[in-house]
């Protein structure tokens, strides 16, 4: 069994559900250490998060990750239980063996065989670990990073270890992520009868042009590395539950993934016209999961593309699609930021699993990459 299968195991049978860390970060730690890391632990309310660094100058090259997972979902449907892993058929399952303990796991162990081998390596490696991924996303890598900013430290070089491979073993990285923004929206009418619609306003009439006019709006067309950026109504209600009571309110919850063709102020700018347009009597609240980011070059893309190259003998993928990371709140910091992890099939899903054979293949991959960039 190699080290990174064993690792993997290790964390997995934490019950680390968001934003819990059960002692995953104490157990990194405690590996680590032993090779000279420098462990500063930063817990920002109820989450916590690990600072962890070999070498005393720049640039500084940082593995970042989360140790937290999504619930199980219902128990009775799993095929082994979440939290003890089991290998069937060539496959590790459990919660968060793909999201991304597996990832987290080939991350210690690609850095203990370079460090090992380079005690000496030129620059600074890191770890950024968090447990609080899969929640708000509050307390843990923003609030990190604005502990780094604060004590003037510069991440040059980050590999975010999400699952970003769709049929095989890094045949896919993510060299940037949509830009996410969220929108509630409360339309306000007069509620009355049905039978008295001349004494009441009815929010759902009112709203129908201005959603008819916001959902056939080409926002932008895209480029080269980002697709057009796309508008969805998450969520829409209204009512009193009868069927004679005309609403005196809707509500709309929606969201823009957009590119880098646009930006935040720009969206809400037009989004308040239309609404201004249509004469609405509105209140409408904004929250930024994210704006977009890429590292489409750089020694790190060419690095990574190398490596996998070099170890699984394909030419990667280079896409920006998909949901946020993490990477949103390092790559405003002038890191280069990509996301290089295992195949995302099972993530968040009932029976969550990953190939046994490429958690050792990805720790080669890492293995790889710093040997490119920090060898002595």
């Amino acid at each position: 069994m190699s080290d990174t299968l064993k690792l993997t195991e290790e964390l997995i049978k934490r019950q680390s559900i968001t934003p819990d860390d059960v002692g995953c970060q104490k157990l990194i730690t405690e590996r680590l250490e032993i090779l000279g890391f420098k462990a500063t632990h930063l817990r920002f309310d109820d989450v916590d998060n690990l600072w962890l660094t070999h070498g005393e100058s720049g640039p500084v090259f940082a593995f970042a990750g989360h140790t937290d997972v999504v619930p199980t979902g219902p128990l009775e449907e799993w095929k082994t239980d979440p939290f003890k892993p089991e290998i069937i058929d060539g496959h590790l399952y459990g919660r968060g063996a793909a999201d991304m303990k597996g990832g987290i796991a080939a991350m210690v162990t690609a850095t203990e065989t370079f460090v090992k081998t380079h005690p000496d390596h030129n620059g600074t490696i890191a770890f950024l670990i968090t447990s609080d991924e899969e929640g708000p996303s509050i307390n843990g890598t923003r609030k990190v990073i604005d502990y780094l900013n604060e004590n003037d430290i510069k991440i040059k070089w980050c590999i975010v270890g999400e699952p970003s491979s769709d049929k095989q073993l890094a045949d896919t990285i993510r060299i940037g992520r949509r830009g996410s923004l969220n929108g509630i929206l409360t339309i306000k009418g007069i509620q009355g009868h049905v039978a008295y619609p001349d004494i009441a306003d009815n929010p759902i009439h009112k709203a129908s042009a201005f959603i008819a006019e916001l959902t056939s709006t080409e926002w932008d067309q895209g480029n080269d590395s980002f697709p057009p950026t796309s508008f969805q109504i998450s969520n829409l209600s209204a009512g009193t539950g009868a069927d004679n009571v005309i609403p005196g309110s809707m509500k709309m919850l929606f969201n823009f993934r957009y590119s880098t063709e646009t930006n935040q102020d720009e969206i809400q700018e037009k989004v308040a016209a239309m609404l201004s347009k249509h004469q609405l009597d509105y209140d409408l609240q904004w929250k930024l999961s994210g704006p977009p980011f890429l590292t489409d070059s750089g020694k790190l893309l060419d690095a990574s593309c190398k490596a996998i190259k070099d170890i699984c003998g394909i030419d990667t993928n280079c896409s920006t699609g998909g949901g946020t990371s993490d990477g949103r709140f390092i790559a405003p910091s002038g890191a280069e930021v990509i996301e290089l992890g295992v195949i995302n099939k099972t993530i968040h899903k009932i029976n969550e699993c990953v190939k046994v054979d490429d958690l050792e293949t990805l720790s080669k991959i890492y293995q790889n990459i710093l040997e490119q960039l920090l060898k002595d």
